[in-house]
């Protein structure tokens, strides 16, 4: 059986999401839990994925779904595009996940005389790992840099937008941004126990298909 990559990884999300969008699915009509919608997509991807690919299918421990691609599949309501995943560092919001993400945003519509659902899959969005860090923070960043800021005007900034950092990782992560200034990301990334994923600009930059690291994969 051929090896899974990241083409044929993008080459079969988008195959299976046309086959997706024209199918009725009777198990999710009337069906409200967008994490529910979320697992019945995951789990029929990867059905469609190991019938025709041998690939490591990821874990909880893993952290991420396809981990040998450094992929994490997100599956999520285009009325809301957003999910949320585990924090691992504050740096994250700056220099990005530290994987790549393949994002499915689908239209739910239920038939009420045939009882079934449809999930229309508007957008598949494939994001680099470079881009995948919060958008305002990396933006602002850039500015900082752009206008010759220094190591205090950094920390100044991180300070602003809340970094959960303490005084020394402020200080450890200003140093590390001057020495290595990240690439824009295009995520919106909110603070919590988790991060916060939101998607919409990602969606809308993809659609554009000006930036390099950030491809819709059905136009």
């Amino acid at each position: 059986m051929e090896l899974l990559t990241l083409e044929s990884l993008k080459t079969a999300a988008r195959n299976f999401c046309s086959e997706l969008s024209v199918t009725q699915i009777h198990n999710l009509y009337g069906v409200t839990d967008g994490k529910a919608v979320g697992t019945y997509v995951e789990s029929t991807f990867n059905q469609y994925l190991s019938s025709r690919y041998e690939y490591t299918l990821g874990s909880a421990a893993l952290g991420i779904d396809f981990p040998r691609l450094e992929v994490d599949l997100k599956v999520t309501s285009i009325k809301q595009p957003q999910s949320s995943c585990p924090f691992r560092n504050a740096s994250q919001k700056v220099y990005g996940l530290g994987y790549n993400l393949l994002i499915f945003a689908y239209e739910k519509i239920d038939d009420h005389s045939s009882l079934t659902a449809n999930l229309k899959c508007q957008n598949v969005v494939f994001v680099t790992k470079e881009r995948t860090g919060d958008y305002q923070t990396t933006y602002g960043i850039k500015e900082i840099i752009r206008r010759n800021g220094n190591k205090d005007d950094v920390i100044a900034f991180l300070e602003e937008r809340n970094f959960p950092l303490d005084e020394i990782g402020r200080e450890a992560l200003a140093a590390r941004i001057l020495q290595s200034p990240p690439e824009i990301g295009y995520l919106t990334i909110s603070n919590a126990l988790q991060w916060r994923l939101q998607y919409s600009r990602v969606i809308q930059v993809s659609t554009a298909g000006t930036t390099t690291g950030i491809e819709n994969l059905l136009v």
